[in-house]
């Protein structure tokens, strides 16, 4: 049963040409009935020609709604000039105006709905029911006239439903586009910006190595306990590098996030006193302080303060030269975060801050600028009065809008 109505739904117009079958055997019957009684005789000549032509209308009207109108116009017509009266295959009229209300052209439309008013009018006018008088020929008129508004009604209420479903499934489909594109801006700037921890794990650890690795050399004959300690330091150095630049190429491999929504690794502003310690066991004085009381920021915030202390530390060493110091100041303000950082060394080049804050390698100033700026803070760098380098950023508790 399921195949057959499968193949019925496949076939629109053999399950048409069907009714139009039965339409034409009712008619034909009706034909022979009114024939063998006395008083009415139909114009068999004319009528069979317009039944047949009004089922070819019902057999079409999915293929060729327009043109079926039309023809259904046409029979309509030709029954008023050769005084054939209304008949069973009529209904006919009322399906096609039923299909072009819903799948035809809208001239076709409105064609249909014009014509139907005027149908039952025109059917009144034509053969009038003598014994009904005036008011009763009004009454019949408009009896008339119903059938073939309500088919219209319902023919144009089916093309609203499907309009309305059709812009549905368009804005379903927009909004998944969307949202697809959104998923991948999405994943670019995470991978963005774990290419931005990427440089900063790698750029400071990579530079304490560095300088450990030159004092051994310098201390190997001389003070073999000081290049065992500058080893020992270049390989928990390492260590700690290898380690964060494995969590961070796991995430690039499966997207997996925390529960706090932030890619791993997360260093806080607690561990800046780590931090510090470690650029002076890399022989680069820092002096550290915190003013106000400290508490717990939001995580973008502390992890964005970390970064830039060890971006700004990095620099520093790169470029502040073999005798440089800095200084770090962390400042809790009511609304927000405040930080300094600066050196006494030769300054970083010109090109650092003054042509966006590229190093070479596309980060350096850039990513702390964006850093910042996810946050919706303030940075400010670029070379003392005194010389040498400074940077201050502030850091509030609630990001811009």
């Amino acid at each position: 049963m399921q195949r057959l109505y499968d193949f019925l739904r496949r076939h629109p117009t053999w399950v048409d040409s069907f009714w139009a079958v039965f339409l034409l055997g009712v008619t034909c019957a009706n034909f022979a009935s009114v024939n063998e009684a006395s008083d009415r005789r139909w114009n068999l000549a004319a009528a069979v020609p317009i039944a047949v032509a009004l089922c070819l209308v019902v057999a079409l009207r999915r293929r060729l709604p327009e043109k079926m109108l039309l023809l259904a116009a046409a029979m309509g017509l030709a029954q008023l000039v050769f005084d054939v009266e209304v008949m069973p295959v009529d209904f006919a009229m009322l399906v096609i105006i039923y299909t072009v209300a819903a799948d035809g052209a809208l001239w076709a439309s409105r064609f249909g709905l014009i014509g139907g008013l005027c149908a039952g009018t025109l059917a009144q006018i034509r053969w009038p029911e003598e014994r009904a008088g005036a008011v009763g020929g009004v009454l019949i008129a408009v009896f008339q006239t119903v059938p073939f508004a309500l088919a219209w009604v319902l023919g144009d209420s089916l093309r609203t439903r499907r309009a309305y479903f059709a812009q549905l499934e368009e804005r379903a489909a927009r909004l998944e586009k969307e949202r697809e594109a959104q998923s991948k801006v999405a994943v670019a700037a995470e991978r963005a910006r774990i290419a931005r921890e990427l440089h900063d794990v790698v750029a400071h650890n990579v530079s304490v190595m560095v300088v450990q690795a030159d004092g051994a050399a310098y201390v190997m004959d001389t003070a073999p306990d000081q290049a065992k300690k500058a080893l020992e330091t270049i390989s928990g150095t390492g260590r700690q590098a290898l380690a964060e630049m494995r969590r961070l190429l796991g995430v690039l491999r499966t997207g997996e996030h925390q529960e706090s929504g932030e890619y791993v690794p997360q260093p806080d502003v607690e561990q800046l006193d780590d931090l510090i310690e470690q650029c002076r066991t890399a022989g680069l004085p820092v002096d550290f302080k915190v003013e106000g009381t400290p508490r717990p920021l939001p995580t973008g915030v502390e992890l964005t303060a970390y970064r830039i202390v060890q971006e700004a530390l990095t620099n520093t060493r790169k470029h502040g030269g073999p005798n440089a110091g800095a200084s770090v100041r962390l400042v809790y303000f009511d609304d927000g975060l405040g930080l300094l950082v600066e050196d006494d060394g030769k300054g970083a080049p010109h090109e650092l801050y003054e042509e966006g804050g590229a190093d070479g390698q596309g980060h350096g100033l850039i990513g702390m600028r964006e850093r910042v700026g996810m946050v919706g803070g303030t940075l400010d760098a670029g070379p003392r009065p005194g010389g040498g380098f400074r940077i201050s950023a502030l850091l509030p508790l609630k990001s811009a809008n």
